[in-house]
């Protein structure tokens, strides 16, 4: 099949594919006479793993390990379920984030009970004075 048949059945974008592509998560497919690109039920089967594995908000790194343990079986799932386990901790940390997140959004907000004009704003006030400190270099999550 061409890439805008792959697409449309894998319901991405063409954009997509060749990003993945060029990623290597996807094996660049064969070509035929004309130049075109030729995929196969196997890179079919591949980007939805790659789609579904991303719906699970998992990075490239990730994927990319998952795919190497598929491609070369060694024992067992073991290797699988520990790319997941420290998956699902990443997720936890980003969840603590989203709340402590949360919490500004709303100390934030009860800062601007009454509508007023924008000069006594206690939103636009807060943000101006809040304090971030400095941006660190370390990711809190594998996401960054």
């Amino acid at each position: 099949m061409k890439i805008g048949e792959l697409a449309r059945i894998a319901q991405c974008s063409v954009e997509t594919i060749r990003f993945y592509e060029k990623e290597g998560l996807l094996p660049a497919p064969a070509r035929t006479a004309g130049n075109f690109r030729e995929y196969r039920a196997e890179h079919l089967e591949r980007l939805r793993f790659i789609r579904n594995c991303r719906a699970l908000d998992m990075s490239h790194e990730e994927i990319h390990t998952l795919l190497r343990l598929a491609d070369q079986p060694i024992d067992g799932c073991h290797a699988i379920n520990n790319v997941f386990d420290e998956h699902i901790e990443h997720v936890e940390v980003r969840i603590k984030e989203l709340e402590q997140l949360k919490q500004q959004l709303n100390v934030l907000r009860q800062q601007c009970q009454v509508e007023r004009g924008l000069d006594p704003c206690g939103i636009l006030q807060g943000l101006a004075d809040m304090d971030i400190g400095p941006k660190s270099d370390k990711k809190n999550t594998h996401l960054g």
